[in-house]
């Protein structure tokens, strides 16, 4: 592998690190949600603009309508008077609005297709992000869980187990001195016993006595 592969791999690994890292899973659902949130409003800014237009379009559509109406009045008018070429410039004025309304009428039929389609794409947008909000709990109580988990198999992983098996040995040795040292206090407190209530046993006893002569003489040896 060549040196410049390598250090291409060695760069994209550190990138990936790092953004595995900084990609922390709740601070991400919020992003997400605030995006959304933006997208929603510029939707529903557009959706307005929409509704506006249309509302445009018809009242151009209505004057027109009127206009037409009003030149048709006219020219009726002025045949009956006898002004025929006053019939005909309104004539003419009412086959230029008949066209300038199929225009319109077209124009407002484009304008409610993509209000439809803008109003559908809002709805599909917003039904996501309820979506969104009510798994929002539920992915945040998984990644406070598996974060949890991953922490403590972290620990785990990390503890010196030798070390800790030896310190509760030693924990267990004081705690064995301390139980003797509070018999052996407890023993010493206690008044002295009268022998006498403790006969030796007539098994033991012919080998008890040679051992208590053993002993007596070497003490007067060594006196």
């Amino acid at each position: 592998m060549g040196i410049f592969k390598r250090v291409k791999h060695v760069a994209q690994a550190e990138v990936n690190g790092f953004l595995d890292k900084i990609e922390d899973p709740i601070k991400m659902v919020y992003q997400y949600l605030r995006e959304m949130e933006e997208e929603i409003a510029k939707g529903e800014q557009a959706l307005a603009e929409q509704i506006f237009l249309e509302k445009r379009q018809r009242v151009c559509m209505a004057n027109t309508e009127e206009v037409i109406a009003k030149r048709s009045r006219q020219a009726q008018l002025a045949v009956d008077q006898g002004e025929d070429q006053f019939a005909r410039l309104a004539l003419q004025e009412k086959v230029i609005q008949e066209k300038n309304l199929h225009h319109y009428q077209e124009q407002y039929e484009t304008i409610k297709q993509q209000t439809t389609l803008l109003y559908e794409k809002l709805n599909q947008l917003k039904m996501k992000y309820d979506e969104m909000k009510m798994n929002r709990q539920v992915l945040i109580s998984r990644a406070n869980t598996a974060g949890s988990i991953k922490q403590i198999n972290q620990m785990v992983a990390s503890f010196n187990t030798d070390h800790i098996s030896n310190g509760f040995a030693r924990m267990e040795d004081r705690v064995l001195m301390m139980e003797a040292d509070i018999e052996a206090h407890q023993q010493l407190a206690q008044p002295r016993r009268n022998l006498s209530n403790y006969p030796i046993d007539p098994l033991y006893q012919e080998q008890v006595q040679k051992e208590l002569e053993k002993l007596k003489e070497f003490s007067n040896q060594t006196v």
